[in-house]
Order: C-alpha cells, then sequence, then structure tokens
C-alpha cells in the first residue's frame, strides 16, 4: 500500500534530503515528490510526498521519523492507490484539449489525482439548489435534499458545509453564474490557496474550451 504524505519543512537548503533520508531511515521508499505550497513570510514550504512503505512498515513510524527532524510537521497522511499516475496541470490541460466540447467532463475525470481528492463533480444550478451534472466514480450521485445551491460562490474559495459533514472539506470553482466545478476531501487537508488558484485556472481553461468549441 503506498501512501501520500503532505508535509510542511523549513524552506532551506538540505530541508528535503534530510526528510527523504528518514523516510528511507524509517523504511519506505519515495516515489515522486511535489511542491504544493510556500509561504514566504514563515519560510516554509508545503511538499506532497508519495511513499511506499517496506512490508510490515506502519506509516505512523514513518510519520514519527519525519516529525523528529526540526520544524518539520506532517499535516496530513492517506492511503494513495499503488501505482496511480500523477496528472500534472499540463496534462490536465492536454486532456481538455483533446476534446474541447467536452472540456469540463475531462477536467472533472481527472480532478482527483490533479488535486488529491476523493471526489469532482461538475454543478448546474436549478433555482436554489444544484444537479449534479458529471461526477467522478465516488462522488455523490445527487445533491442532498435541503442543500442549496453554495451562495456567493464568484470565484474559486474553499466551500463551508453542513455541520453533519464536519469531516468532508469542499472547494469550487464557477464556470459561469449558473455551473460549478466542486471537489471534496474526507478528513482533510484544508487545500491550500495555491490549489484554489490552479483550480480556478483549470477551470476558466475548461470554461473557454468549451465556449469555442
Amino acid at each position: 500500500m503506498s501512501y501520500l504524505l503532505r508535509v510542511q519543512l523549513p524552506d532551506v537548503p538540505g530541508s528535503l534530503g534530510r526528510l527523504a533520508s528518514a523516510i528511507g531511515d524509517a523504511g519506505a521508499n519515495i516515489d515522486a515528490i511535489e511542491i504544493v505550497g510556500r509561504d514566504n513570510a514563515a519560510n516554509v514550504a508545503i511538499d506532497d510526498v508519495f511513499i511506499a512503505p517496506d512490508p510490515g512498515v506502519m506509516p505512523d513510524s514513518i510519520v514519527s521519523a519525519c516529525t523528529s527532524l526540526e520544524g518539520v510537521r506532517v499535516l496530513w497522511i492517506s492511503r494513495y492507490a499503488a501505482g496511480g499516475n500523477l496528472f500534472l496541470d499540463l496534462e490536465a490541460v492536454e486532456s481538455m484539449t483533446q476534446n474541447p466540447a467536452g472540456a469540463v467532463e475531462r477536467l472533472v475525470d481527472v480532478v482527483t489525482q490533479v488535486f488529491r481528492v476523493d471526489w469532482g463533480v461538475h454543478l448546474r444550478r436549478d433555482g436554489d439548489h444544484a444537479l449534479i451534472v458529471h461526477g467522478t466514480g465516488a462522488a455523490p450521485e445527487k445533491v442532498p435534499d435541503g442543500v442549496a445551491w453554495p451562495a456567493n460562490v464568484e470565484k474559486a474559495q474553499r466551500i463551508d458545509v453542513p455541520a453533519e459533514w464536519e469531516d468532508l472539506v469542499v472547494a469550487g470553482s464557477p464556470l459561469n453564474a449558473d455551473e460549478l466545478v466542486v471537489v471534496g476531501r474526507r478528513g482533510g487537508p484544508q487545500f491550500l490557496d495555491s490549489e484554489i488558484a490552479r483550480l480556478a485556472h483549470l477551470v476558466a481553461m475548461a470554461a473557454s474550451l468549451r465556449r469555442n468549441a
């Protein structure tokens, strides 16, 4: 079983090497590392690290090895399908441009890999409510009764959810006044500003491709 580890570490030379050594010493191989955010004011970076522990190695021991390093925090760890392809933003764009008329659906299909989320949906306004036009395999089949169209979502942003969904973090970006692309994670982590900006860029491109198809 592979895992996705989101780590905050000092943005100084040598930090990533020390992290990689600690993970290796704890009994796991690193399959890939992607920088997902930076806080220049705090001088920290946030990285997604894809790891494959050796047989019998528990994820808790890897977390402990990481947090033993000065200035390192593990923000989140989750199972991640072994051998899963990492779709970078440019690969998502390439997928959309292959079928401009279906660009929105193409984007929704790849958001789980691009943003490390559990599901993505394309929503359309229906009065005060929302209809799911297209979703990934793990997405809800319909919007639950009583859940209104998200108010004041005029740009990409984090979206508040009902209290009973407290383990779910959600973000969305509008295609236009009546359509949204929404992504959700169970158990976190919260969406970074850099992820919100990337979502806005990709959704805007999907809307443009569809409009000009």
